[in-house]
């Protein structure tokens, strides 16, 4: 069953997108490069963080490269072809890819500050570098295979007319969001707490700490206002198919098309963030190994063991 769309509510969407999409390409392009070049260039030494900064800047200028093809294709029902097909995969293989790479930022992160001893193993650039090459390389093949798992896109590019519920949507918004939203705000939480835990050191390195649980929470709001949204609303496309519900279609297709604006602003926002907190702590998870200390001195205050009991706790 297809239900139709209003055309003035298409031309009015497609305003707004223009005006939201220029100030984000006007930014994001010099934003991104700046913040990359920082990442490629300026920083000494390969890290972990670093790795997966550049494969988030890669990620999201070739997000911001296929926005005004999409701005193009939308506004003039441009048909399903080869380039539009092209294009698609693009966009579609990027912003899971930003997702996913915030997602190993946060685990990396978490991993360094609360298991500072463990990360020495588990930790590395190769193996950041093996991960997101993973990464891309199944999400590459899933956008390939999208076509052919979906259904409704025969009318025009970037328009979606069938309502028969879309269980792959369905599975990429549980695993490629929603999942590694709850491990970004596990992770998120636990450092925050960890390093609060070690505000009476010096007044250096409490500044130090505030700036970093700062940073730490703002990046945490910037990825949940931006694609929350975004991936609720296709949440509620996949219940209304199902409730094949053509009364509630156009109001939910208006607002994946303005939260999917919201999403890709994230561009830009991405490289404000990561920027900042690279030229704060351009060695950030490794200067914080502070859970670790707390951890030795509570053991010391609550215990008394042998050295050897200690090093193995």
């Amino acid at each position: 069953m297809n239900c139709t769309d209003d055309d003035e509510l298409n031309d009015a969407i497609a305003l707004f997108q223009l005006i939201v999409y220029i100030p984000v390409l006007t930014l994001g392009i010099p934003l991104n490069m700046i913040a990359f070049w920082v990442f490629s260039c300026k920083l000494k030494k390969w890290t972990e963080t670093r790795v997966y900064m550049i494969n988030l800047m890669v990620a999201d200028c070739f997000l911001l490269f296929s926005l005004p093809f999409m701005l193009y294709f939308t506004k003039y029902r441009h048909p399903v072809d080869q380039l539009c097909l092209a294009i698609q995969n693009i966009y579609f293989t990027n912003m899971p890819m930003s997702i996913l790479i915030i997602m190993l930022i946060a685990i990396d992160r978490y991993i360094a500050i609360r298991f500072p001893l463990k990360a020495k193993i588990l930790r590395s650039p190769l193996k950041s570098a093996s991960i997101c090459g993973f990464l891309w390389v199944t999400l590459i093949i899933y956008s390939n295979l999208r076509p052919r798992l979906q259904t409704g896109w025969e009318g025009s590019c970037f328009r979606r007319y069938s309502v028969e519920p879309n269980y792959s949507s369905l599975f990429s918004s549980i695993f490629g969001y929603f999942i590694p939203l709850g491990i970004v705000i596990f992770c998120s939480v636990q450092v925050i707490r960890c390093l609060r835990k070690n505000m009476t050191t010096s007044p250096h390195e409490t500044k130090l700490i505030q700036k970093a649980i700062h940073i730490i929470s703002v990046n945490l709001c910037v990825f949940t206002v931006c694609f929350s949204p975004f991936y609720i609303a296709l949440l509620l496309r996949f219940t209304v198919n199902v409730a094949e519900a053509c009364s509630l279609v156009s109001g939910v297709r208006t607002y994946i098309k303005i939260s999917a604006c919201l999403a890709n602003c994230n561009c830009c926002l991405d490289a404000f963030c990561y920027y900042f907190a690279a030229k704060e702590f351009p060695e950030f998870p490794s200067i914080f190994p502070t859970c670790i200390s707390v951890r030795s001195k509570m053991n010391q205050s609550q215990e008394s063991q042998p050295p050897t009991d200690q090093v193995k706790v």
